[in-house]
């Protein structure tokens, strides 16, 4: 039984003529926090939803926790949060019901610990989902994502709307969930000294492929750079 929980072989994915991933090759070992660098355009989006199966690959091949991310079972389903970029919910619907309506879907809902969040969060119950602000609506996207305790956690820029304060929580969180090395965690970022915080491997997108990926240490190491210093010159090699 393999040890990489994700796996990324020569994936391919293009929008019209436009090619967003060309041959990308990432794997991500069980126990992971990885984190997944890349400017504005670079394909972390892209990568992000051929992983959890809602973008089909034009080529090469996605698994995650052993299927086919195309083709998830509903129990590898079940395994696995996520948090995506850009997050709608039902608009009409309060917290407190998105919340029940979303633990209906998962048999292993941690009650106890969504309680938890919200109150530390101090996220609003009784308020109506739509009305939320773009923070707030990126707590609850968490809390919806960790609940069920996952065995994969994916997020998608998950602190970019977040206050220094929140982040600070969300930060936490991450290592509380990541510290018994038995849930793997993949999430893109724009902030390195969060990734520093809480990231034991990197991985590097540009132009649609995959140019370093391995241990943080490894690269810093590497480098002789901090983690920003050596994204930048990556970035502009």
């Amino acid at each position: 039984m393999t040890d990489d929980v994700i796996v990324a072989a020569g994936v391919e994915k293009r929008f019209g003529r436009t090619e967003v991933l060309r041959g990308v090759d990432l794997t991500v070992p069980r126990g992971s926090v990885v984190g997944l660098l890349g400017t504005n355009g670079a394909g972390k989006t892209t990568l992000i939803k051929c992983m959890v199966g809602l973008l089909r690959v034009a080529g090469g091949q996605c698994r995650i926790l052993g299927d086919d991310a195309w083709s998830l079972s509903p129990e590898t389903k079940a395994r696995i949060g996520y948090v995506p970029q850009v997050i709608s919910f039902f608009p009409w619907m309060r917290v407190r019901d998105l919340v029940r309506y979303t633990a209906s879907f998962y048999p292993n809902w941690n009650e106890e610990l969504c309680g938890r969040l919200i109150r530390d969060w101090e996220i609003p119950a009784d308020q109506r989902a739509g009305t939320l602000s773009v923070g707030q609506t990126q707590k609850v996207a968490i809390v919806l994502a960790v609940a069920h305790e996952p065995d994969v956690l994916i997020l998608d820029e998950p602190a970019a709307a977040l206050d220094p304060l929140a982040r600070r929580q969300f930060l936490q969180l991450i290592i509380d969930i990541a510290g018994p090395g038995q849930r793997t965690i993949l999430f893109s970022t724009h902030l390195t000294a969060d990734l520093e915080r809480v990231a034991d491997r990197v991985a590097v997108l540009k132009s649609g492929q995959v140019t370093w990926s391995g241990l943080l240490e490894d690269l810093k190491e590497q480098t002789h750079l901090n983690l920003e210093e050596s994204f930048l010159e990556m970035h502009h090699a």
